[in-house]
């Protein structure tokens, strides 16, 4: 069983694309795709899969999505191909009346590219805003933007002391709020929230158009990596703020879920996250939802790969070792390619979508 969990993580896109279908395909899947129009790093074709498992009309329905963060697909699409070779979890979902929805490769162009980031440069965790009212403005961060992502790399020593004063001033979790919790004003920056509906954007509204408003009750269980200790899940509430939302997840997944809304989570309060979407396009249905959130390195590190792509996406002039130092250091950062992380991410995934499905069920 380990060799199996472990053989179905991928070293490239098209390879893990594969995986994916052949597995969903073996576990008799309905498939579709929605194609990508541009290429990736290799010149294959991309897309989002959508697989489902279960009656069109199934009143409940458990959807588990990859990539919505590119790079982290490596995570998310091995998790996603060891839950369609469980034959436990397949069979306890059958009995419990529960459709199975897989969304591989929410943005499939990061995932190829080995880019957090959309094709449009956006962050799509923080793209699901309402674009026809005035757009917030970040002012810390673009305090910060010069420092974050400046114009050589390595970064001088005057950006870090830019940070440095930031931290000394306000502390630590004030600069990774400042920096992480989006802006739309950089478009060269990072954790950019777009100016308006990315392509994914607009492919994941069409998947919860198709496959989400038959269901009375939804469960999202969004696979993340780059917060916390090495290999750990922590399971972050993924709805909008609201005490029955919360209460009912926590009954679902325990009491260790935490929130972004009251500071227990390691991740800043965000705004624009892909959940928002589930709200508009499925209002029927009684939602509640997950992040999964695996450690892979400490966050000094995860935040210096992220200046650095992004640093290498707007100098494409830069020497081929460097790129090939920053893409494999932005890997890295987000999938940790050895046995023992991945059998432990998939058995806290596979707790995780068990409890869902009773939860569904119940």
């Amino acid at each position: 069983m380990n060799d199996a969990i472990v053989e179905g993580f991928a070293q490239s896109y098209g390879e893990a694309r594969a995986k994916f279908l052949a597995a969903a395909h073996a576990a008799g899947m309905e498939l579709h795709a929605h194609r990508h129009p541009l290429l990736g790093v290799d010149g294959e074709a991309l897309a989002m899969d959508v697989g489902r498992l279960g009656a069109a009309d199934a009143q409940a329905l458990l959807l588990v999505s990859s990539a919505c963060h590119g790079v982290e697909g490596f995570c998310g699409s091995g998790i996603q191909v060891a839950l369609l070779r469980d034959e436990a979890f397949l069979a306890a979902a059958r009995r419990a009346g529960v459709a199975l929805l897989f969304v591989h490769g929410l943005n499939p162009w990061g995932f190829s590219w080995w880019r957090r980031t959309t094709q449009e440069n956006v962050d799509l965790n923080r793209n699901f805003v309402d674009f026809h009212a005035p757009l917030p403005v970040n002012a810390d961060y673009l305090e910060l933007a010069h420092a974050l992502v400046p114009a050589s790399w390595p970064p001088p020593q005057a950006a870090e002391q830019v940070l440095a004063g930031f931290i000394a001033r306000r502390g630590a979790m004030a600069l990774q709020s400042a920096v992480s919790r989006g802006q739309h004003d950089d478009a060269q920056g990072i954790f950019y929230a777009g100016s308006g509906p990315t392509w994914s954007h607009a492919a994941w509204r069409h998947v919860l158009q198709d496959h989400g408003r038959r269901c009375a009750r939804l469960a999202l269980i969004d696979l993340h990596t780059g917060l916390g200790p090495s290999g750990h899940g922590e399971r972050i509430f993924n709805a909008r703020d609201d005490a029955a939302t919360l209460a009912r997840a926590r009954a679902w997944w325990g009491e260790a879920v935490t929130s972004i809304y009251d500071g227990s989570s390691t991740s800043a309060r965000l705004s624009g996250m892909v959940f928002v979407a589930i709200a508009e396009e499925c209002p029927q249905a009684e939602y509640t939802g997950l992040a999964l959130e695996y450690g892979t390195l400490p966050l000094s590190e995860v935040m210096m790969a992220l200046r650095a792509d992004q640093w290498l996406e707007n100098h494409p002039e830069a020497p081929p070792e460097q790129r090939a130092a920053i893409k494999r250091a932005t890997r890295d950062a987000f999938y940790t390619d050895t046995p023992a992380w991945k059998r432990r991410v998939v058995e806290q995934a596979r707790e995780a979508s068990l409890q869902a499905v009773q939860g569904l069920a119940a």
